[in-house]
């Protein structure tokens, strides 16, 4: 270990992209279809227009809508993906309301099919860049990572956090010294320790592949009809104070109390057994170009806000420079919306991780949670680039 210098990255809500083991396009009776579900943007151009948009999103479950991105502020987008029955309807709220709208997306269906259709033909190159090219079931992350393990044993170790509700392993890889290949990634992984933890949601990541396609929530039971936690709005820290939801059916639901999921309680532990030796808290999701630092819960800025925007500045401006994707920064609060519960809030105001962020990957809304499969690589060269250049900046002070 390196003092106060290891640095954690999760993957907590990853894409809510599916994968298929053959190329079957039957339907079981638990499977989920999306056809003829658009997803349209929505554009409030004043505050009248914004109260109305955040009234829609309270009766989402009514309308069965799933807001992608939900109202924040006025001129920014609000997308939301629409079941075909309710589209005239919301078509005409929008259409009185005198609300901009455009159509991002015609038939959802159309995209999960196009998608099954193209990682069938690349599933199995499973060696260096080619796993990458398309979505991976959970067990070939894992395969993937015990790999990198077994290849590397000097500089990893692989790690289990615990289990989720359903029992899978929260696994996740450390990266240490001694690395010799890139003498800037050796600089880097010589003065800091890198914990990894690809998928904080593996109930939730299997549903999506084999059931569901837009499932974002954990898979927690306990109720008939309606199942799961959102796992970033779980966390112990002004826990369900805003912007969350205390309906089981709900996208946001945020549990029955703060930490009582097994996957938000074992990251917890994980970093509060060494939380005075970390020193940045990643949380990497999906989409619209952000990188966010606390808070989620209130619009006032973090005393070390200043800090972390020139940290901030340094790394977006390096993941610019690899493909001239762009991203925003700011506090979640003040440039996206209201989420109290979340876990970049509480590693930076429970565990005391300066530099605690939530990254909001590609893209900016073209494809949404849909993102073709051909971006993973570039996404990652940036992102890549964007983290090596935060750790160079934090290694400086």
């Amino acid at each position: 270990m390196k003092g106060c210098n290891l640095i954690a990255l999760c993957f907590i809500l990853t894409f809510r992209i599916s994968y298929f083991q053959c190329l079957n396009f039957s339907t079981t009776e638990n499977e989920r279809h999306f056809v003829m579900y658009a997803v349209l943007r929505m554009v409030p151009i004043d505050e009248r227009q914004l109260e109305l948009l955040k009234a829609l999103k309270e009766m989402d479950e009514k309308y069965e809508l799933d807001f992608w991105k939900e109202p924040s502020s006025v001129n920014e987008a609000v997308d939301v993906m629409i079941p075909p029955g309710n589209i005239p309807l919301i078509e005409q709220f929008l259409l009185t309301h005198r609300i901009p709208r455009t159509v991002l997306i015609n038939d959802v269906e159309s995209y999960v099919r196009e998608e099954k259709m193209e990682i069938f033909f690349r599933q199995t190159d499973r060696e260096g860049n080619a796993f990458f090219s398309s979505y991976r079931r959970l067990s070939e992350i894992h395969e993937f990572v015990d790999k990198l393990s077994e290849d590397y044993p000097d500089i990893t170790e692989i790690i289990s956090l615990g289990k989720s509700s359903e029992g899978r392993d929260l696994k996740a890889i450390k990266l240490t010294n001694d690395y010799s290949s890139d003498e800037e990634v050796k600089d880097l992984v010589d003065h800091f320790d890198w914990y990894i933890l690809p998928v904080v949601n593996p109930d939730g990541y299997e549903f999506s592949h084999n059931v569901n396609r837009m499932w974002r929530k954990s898979r927690r039971g306990g109720f008939i009809f309606c199942r799961g936690v959102d796992l970033n709005r779980n966390f112990g820290f002004h826990w369900k104070e805003g912007g969350s939801s205390s309906s089981p059916c709900s996208e946001t639901y945020a549990g029955s109390r703060a930490f009582s999921e097994p996957e938000t309680k074992a990251i917890s532990d994980f970093l509060s057994q060494r939380k005075e030796n970390f020193i940045a808290y990643l949380a990497v999701h999906s989409y619209s170009q952000l990188w966010l630092t606390p808070w989620g819960w209130t619009s006032d800025l973090p005393d070390d806000y200043d800090q972390m925007v020139v940290v901030a500045q340094e790394a977006t401006q390096a993941l610019s420079e690899v493909h001239g994707t762009k991203y925003r920064i700011g506090s979640s609060t003040n440039i996206l919306y209201v989420a109290t519960g979340g876990a970049d809030d509480w590693a930076y105001g429970s565990a005391g991780i300066k530099y605690s962020y939530t990254l909001e990957l590609r893209d900016t809304g073209r494809y949404g949670f849909l993102l073709p499969s051909e971006q993973i690589i570039p996404t990652g060269e940036e992102t890549f680039a964007g983290i090596k250049a935060m750790a160079k900046a934090i290694k400086r002070e």
